[in-house]
């Protein structure tokens, strides 16, 4: 799965390596993007590609409950065409969802530790859903959800899942509204390139509270000792 993740570029750098016309209003960098958070997404407009903002957890058009989308932050990329929550969106409303890194908590005995995942610091996208809710009179909510794999050989140690990665090559077939289902499927894969990288960072991460820069600096020498010692 993927519970929380980083996109800590500049706006510039934002705006570059997605193909943007203008740096996303209001935009700052974040460490510790958490779900039911507000979140950056990059979808196709009337002009080209636009970032907006929406909710982290998906939450279908049918739902009664917009707190539904707290148990649809990720979409399995194996099932997503059949399964109700997410077909629609899979085949009308597919996003970009920005970032440069993503936790995961590794086992080493009884403690869980928080580990980074990152192609080298250069930002890369996820492959996202979106999603447009609206009851009454109420204004509309807009949602996403990230899509998951089995996890690249590099990091199957670490968890038994990890997000769809996208390369830059790949963004405008993703967003294509013309594009084939089974096309489509072929990008759902675990990336496979060398510059995927994990290191442990603090249990700062553990709280959403925390969002800061010391979020990913690497774990004290002593904590990235004792977790080494699980992945041997």
């Amino acid at each position: 799965m993927c519970g929380r993740y980083t996109l800590t570029a500049d706006g510039e750098t934002v705006r570059t390596a997605y193909g943007l016309a203008d740096a996303p209003f209001d935009y700052r960098p974040r460490y510790n993007i958490a779900p039911m958070q507000d979140v950056l997404v990059v979808a196709n407009g009337r002009h080209g590609r636009r970032a907006g903002i929406m909710r982290w957890g998906l939450v279908p058009a049918w739902a009664d409950d917009p707190q539904d989308g707290a148990r649809m932050i990720n979409a399995r990329s194996e099932t997503v065409a059949e399964r109700s929550a997410f077909r629609d969106a899979f085949e009308r409303r597919r996003c970009l969802i920005p970032a440069d890194g993503f936790y995961e908590w590794r086992t080493a005995g009884n403690t869980k530790i928080p580990m980074r995942i990152t192609l080298g610091e250069q930002p890369f996208a996820f492959a996202g859903l979106w999603e447009r809710w609206q009851k009454g009179d109420a204004a509309p909510l807009y949602t996403c959800s990230i899509l998951t794999t089995t996890p690249a050989a590099a990091i199957a140690s670490i968890h038994d899942r990890m997000p769809v990665l996208l390369r830059p090559e790949q963004y405008e077939l993703w967003l294509d509204p013309a594009a084939d289902p089974e096309t489509l499927q072929s990008l759902l894969q675990p990336y496979a390139g060398p510059e995927l990288q994990a290191y442990v960072v603090s249990t700062l991460v553990n709280k959403v509270e925390n969002d800061g820069p010391e979020c990913i600096a690497p774990a004290t020498a002593a904590v990235a000792e004792q977790t080494s010692l699980f992945q041997e």
